[in-house]
């Protein structure tokens, strides 16, 4: 009798935070800690479920959500829903690299291993930054450590992400980092008269 095949994203969400940091991160070493290169502050990064999240963390996360992006919800077509946002936060599988300071929240990136369109990726949720840490090259450092993630889950094509169009900065930074349009992201919409209407929306995407 043949034996099943293994499931590694199912595996990966199988197993516990210290599991999964042990096999899908690297080193504690390379990324536990962070200094802010202009200020020389330093920054505690650890890695958490959802459901581990206290109420504290959950909150200055929820906040930071809110503080960088209300406009661009407010603004798209399904607008600003902070009880769906909330719920959409605490799903079972997400996990949270929290960015603290003094015990603080001031960044955070949730990523969850699951299927996309068929596709085994690693799908980033959220990156939000406080100000003294936007433009500090942190971002680069949250996302070059989803790649490696993400290469480190057997399987694993790619790396996918939403963002608003609105969020031109936010498109630009992913794009320098290899990120492209995905085949899924949806196309415009064409008007009777004959006017082209772009989404709110960019799914993103690097192949592993």
């Amino acid at each position: 009798m043949p034996s099943k095949k293994i499931d590694h994203i199912e595996l990966a969400n199988s197993k516990s935070i210290e599991e999964f940091i042990d096999e899908y991160l690297p080193p504690r070493e390379q990324w536990k800690t962070w200094t802010h290169p202009m200020t020389k502050d330093d920054y505690e990064i650890s890695l958490q479920t959802a459901k581990a999240l206290s109420e504290p963390d959950f909150d200055a996360c929820f906040g930071l959500i809110a503080f960088t992006s209300l406009a661009d919800y407010k603004n798209s077509k399904d607008g600003w829903k902070p009880r769906s946002k909330r719920k959409e936060m605490k799903l079972l599988d997400l996990k949270y690299l929290l960015v603290k300071r003094d015990n603080k929240v001031e960044g955070f990136m949730s990523l969850m291993p699951t299927y996309e369109d068929g596709y085994p990726v690693i799908y980033c949720y959220e990156i939000h930054l406080s100000p003294s840490l936007q433009g500090s090259g942190l971002g680069t450092v949250l996302v070059k450590l989803l790649d490696e993630i993400a290469a480190r889950i057997l399987g694993t094509e790619k790396v996918m992400l939403t963002c608003f169009t609105s969020n031109v900065r936010g498109v630009k930074f992913y794009e320098k980092l290899g990120y492209a349009k995905d085949e899924f992201s949806p196309p415009p919409k064409i008007l009777r008269n004959g006017t082209k209407v772009e989404a709110d929306y960019v799914i993103l995407s690097k192949a592993i």
